[in-house]
């Protein structure tokens, strides 16, 4: 859990700058970076989850 924690943690960071970085600069790639944080975060994330949850399936 306190890797999900840690990941979620600096991936929020990640994408708030990044989208700081764009409603500073109002360039459009780092709006595309923004997304691709955002899901490369999400995907793992949900790799974490998936992977703690069947350990614990599989120690029960």
């Amino acid at each position: 859990m306190l890797v999900l924690r840690f990941l979620l943690f600096f991936g929020l960071i990640a994408v708030v700058v990044s989208f700081g970085v764009f409603l500073f600069t109002r360039d459009k790639r780092y709006l595309r970076f923004t997304w691709q944080i955002a899901k490369l975060v999400g995907l793992l994330l949900l790799a974490v989850a998936a992977v703690l949850a069947v350990g614990r399936i599989l120690l029960y």
